[in-house]
C-alpha cells in the first residue's frame, strides 16, 4: 500500500461527467489498496470568470478580496468530487486550503506556502477515506484566504505530498506527459519518459506550462517522485499501465535518464523588455533600479547592462508582460526622479526561447550551434542569458515559432535515443523480429 497524491487540473474536472470519470479513476487506486489524497483545481474557465466579475466591480481589484473571490472555484469542485466518490460507494471528505491549514505568507494572489498541517488528513486516511483538498489556496497567519497564483494547484499537490511523505505525486492533466517542446508548435515533438528535476525546473521557469515552477521546486527539495500523465484516458485503464505512463520527473543520476545534450526547447510569449538609456555607470546603479522593482513583488528575468561610454550605459531587463504597466509605474515613481528625464523604452513584442539539458554541462558548443541555426534563419537575437544547463535568448515574437522549429530539428529532438528493449546481441534481436536496431551513438562501438 502506498500513499498517493493525485492532482487534477481544470480541464480534467471541466464538466460533471469528467468529475465522475475522476471519481472512477480515484476509486481504482483506492480499491487497489492505496491511500489517496486528491487535489483539484476549479472547473475549466471558472477562475477567469470569477476574476472578470471582480474587474466589473473594480478595475484593479483589491488583492485580498480578489483572493476571497478566486478561491471559491475550487470549493465547488471538491464538493462535487466528494459527492461523486460517495455515489460509487467510497468514503470521501473534502477540505478547503484553510481547513487543512495550508499556511502561507500574506502576498495575496501570489502567496507562498510556509507549512502544511497534515494531521487531519492522516486521520481520515487511516479511517479509509479518500481526502479531497482544494488546490491553489491557503490562509495566512491572520486567517485571511490567500491564493498561490496561476497553476497553484500543482504547488498545492506537491507540497501536500511532501508534508504527508507520499510515495508519489501524480499530476493528471490534459496532455499525456512532458514533451521536447509544445506539440502545437512542433508537430513531431517527442514525449519524454523520464526528465530530471533540474531540467523541468528550468523548463517551468522558462515558459513551459506543464507544471508551475514552485511545484517543481517542492518536488526537488523534498525528493518527491512526480509523474505527469493524462486524465483524458479511459479511467478504467489497468493500474499497472497507468502508473507507468506519462513522464516521470526524477533525479539526474537515475540510470534511466536519457543522456542527451539538449532535452527540450522551452519558450514564452509573455515577455516584455524595458530599457533605461544613459544611466550613470556607477556602483549600485543596478540595485537602485531593480530594488524598487523587487519591493513591488515583480520578478525580473534577463538583465543586460551595455558597456559604458562617457560614464553612461544602457540598462535593460525583462519582466512578465502582465507586469509591464506595474513596473513602468514603479520606475516612474521611484527611479526616473533619480536618473533624470531620459525616458523609458519598452518592447512588448518579444519572446524568450531556451535550450535545456543536463548534458550541456559536459558538452561545449550548444550556444554556438543555437546561434548558428538562428543566423541561418535570419533571426536576430536581442538578449542572451545562460546557466549550466540552459541557454536562453530573446527574439522578436513573430519569429518565435520558426526559431523553435529550427532548433528542435537541429538538436534532433524528434528522434528516439534508446532502443525500446534490452538488446543482448544483434543476432538475438534479429531472431526476435527486429530488422534494424537504433542505438545511442556512444554505444555503437560496443556491438562491433
Amino acid at each position: 500500500m502506498a500513499l498517493i497524491v493525485q492532482k487534477y487540473g481544470g480541464t480534467s474536472v471541466g464538466t460533471t461527467d469528467r468529475i465522475k470519470n475522476v471519481a472512477r479513476r480515484v476509486a481504482k487506486w483506492h480499491n487497489a489498496g492505496h491511500q489517496v489524497v486528491v487535489v483539484v483545481s476549479a472547473m475549466s474557465g471558472e477562475t477567469n470568470r470569477l476574476i472578470a466579475l471582480a474587474k466589473e466591480i473594480q478595475k484593479n481589484p483589491d488583492p485580498r478580496e480578489l483572493d476571497v473571490i478566486a478561491s471559491t472555484g475550487e470549493q465547488v469542485t471538491i464538493g462535487l468530487l466528494a459527492m461523486a466518490l460517495q455515489n460509487i460507494g467510497l468514503k470521501a471528505k473534502s477540505y478547503t486550503g484553510p481547513q487543512v491549514r495550508v499556511l502561507t505568507d500574506d502576498a495575496f494572489t501570489k502567496a507562498r506556502i510556509k507549512e502544511i498541517d497534515g494531521d487531519r488528513i492522516k486521520k481520515d486516511l487511516d479511517e479509509g477515506k479518500v481526502v479531497i483538498v482544494a488546490g491553489f489556496q491557503g490562509c495566512d497567519e491572520n486567517g485571511n484566504i490567500t491564493t498561490l497564483g496561476r497553476g497553484g494547484s500543482d504547488t498545492s499537490a506537491v507540497a501536500l505530498a511532501a508534508a504527508l511523505k507520499a510515495d508519489e505525486c501524480l499530476i493528471f492533466t490534459d496532455v499525456d506527459g512532458i514533451y521536447t517542446t509544445d506539440p502545437r508548435v512542433v508537430s513531431n515533438a517527442r514525449k519524454l519518459s523520464v526528465v530530471a528535476f533540474e531540467e523541468i525546473l528550468e523548463m517551468a521557469s522558462l515558459g513551459s506550462k506543464v507544471l508551475q515552477i514552485r511545484s517543481v521546486e517542492f518536488a526537488g527539495k523534498y525528493h518527491i517522485p512526480t509523474r505527469v500523465l493524462s486524465s483524458l484516458t479511459d479511467p478504467d485503464i489497468p493500474l499497472d499501465e497507468e502508473q507507468n505512463s506519462g513522464t516521470l520527473i526524477t533525479f539526474e543520476d537515475d540510470p534511466k535518464m536519457e543522456k542527451v545534450v539538449v532535452s527540450g526547447i522551452a519558450f514564452s510569449r509573455n515577455e516584455a523588455k524595458i530599457t533605461l538609456p544613459h544611466v550613470p555607470d556607477t556602483p549600485g546603479i543596478a540595485y537602485k533600479i531593480l530594488g524598487h522593482v523587487a519591493e513591488a513583488n515583480i520578478e525580473v528575468d534577463m538583465i543586460v547592462q551595455n558597456a559604458a561610454k562617457n560614464g553612461l550605459t544602457d540598462f535593460s531587463f525583462t519582466v512578465s508582460r502582465n507586469d509591464l504597466d506595474k513596473t513602468l509605474q514603479v520606475l516612474k515613481d521611484n527611479v526616473l526622479p533619480y536618473l533624470g528625464e531620459e525616458g523609458i523604452l519598452t518592447d512588448a513584442s518579444i519572446a524568450k526561447i531556451s535550450c535545456v539539458g543536463i548534458g550541456m554541462r559536459s558538452h561545449a558548443g550548444v550556444a554556438a550551434k543555437m546561434f548558428r541555426v538562428l543566423a541561418e534563419e535570419n533571426i536576430n537575437i536581442k538578449m542572451i542569458s545562460t546557466s549550466e544547463i540552459r541557454t536562453s535568448i530573446i527574439v522578436d515574437e513573430k519569429y518565435m515559432e520558426l526559431a523553435v522549429r529550427a532548433l528542435h530539428k537541429a538538436f534532433d529532438l524528434d528522434k528516439e535515443r534508446y532502443v525500446p528493449v534490452m538488446v543482448v546481441s544483434i543476432g538475438k534481436a534479429a531472431e526476435a523480429g527486429y530488422t534494424s536496431v537504433r542505438l545511442p551513438a556512444e554505444k555503437v562501438t560496443e556491438f562491433k
